[in-house]
C-alpha cells in the first residue's frame, strides 16, 4: 500500500492505493489544529500497511519552488525522520483544481466539497503518482 498526502496549512487530506490495482482512493482529512499530521500519518501508515508516502510537491506552472513547495520539502524531511518507510515527493500542480472538478460534477454541495477536497486532492496525487511508474 501506498499513502498520498496533500499537504495544507490547515487541512492535510490522505489517500491510499496500490500498484498492482493502480488505483487510489481518498482516505480522510486531518484537521492540523486539531491533530498532529505527521502523528497521524504514521498511525495511518501502520493501520493500511503501507510501505511508501507520497507527499505532494506544490511546484508552480512553471516548475519553480515557492514557498509552499518549500514547506512540503520540510515537511517530507520531518515524515522521513519518523515514518519507518520511504517518503518521496511527486507533482501536485493543480490537484485541487482537479479535486474540486470531480466533486463539482459527482454532485457535491458546498459544505461536502471543502470536507472532502483535501482527501481527493490526495487521491488525484497518488493516482497521478502511480499512473507514472512503470508496469512490472
Amino acid at each position: 500500500m501506498i499513502l498520498g498526502v496533500d499537504l495544507g496549512t490547515r487541512r492535510v487530506g490522505l489517500a491510499a492505493g496500490d500498484l498492482e490495482t493502480r488505483f487510489a482512493r481518498p482516505l480522510e482529512v486531518i484537521d492540523a489544529a486539531r491533530i498532529d499530521p505527521i502523528a497521524r500519518i504514521v498511525g495511518v501508515c501502520e493501520e493500511i500497511g503501507a510501505t511508501l508516502i507520497v507527499v505532494g510537491m506544490p511546484l508552480s506552472l512553471s516548475g519553480h519552488r515557492g514557498p509552499q513547495a518549500l514547506a512540503a520539502e520540510a515537511f517530507a524531511e520531518r515524515l522521513r525522520v519518523t515514518a519507518p518507510v520511504e517518503v518521496r515527493l511527486h507533482d501536485e500542480r493543480l490537484s485541487t483544481v482537479v479535486a474540486e472538478r470531480a466533486l463539482r460534477a459527482a454532485g457535491a454541495s458546498a459544505p461536502r466539497r471543502k470536507k472532502l477536497r483535501d482527501a481527493v486532492a490526495a487521491q488525484a496525487i497518488l493516482q497521478g503518482f502511480l499512473d507514472a511508474r512503470p508496469r512490472s
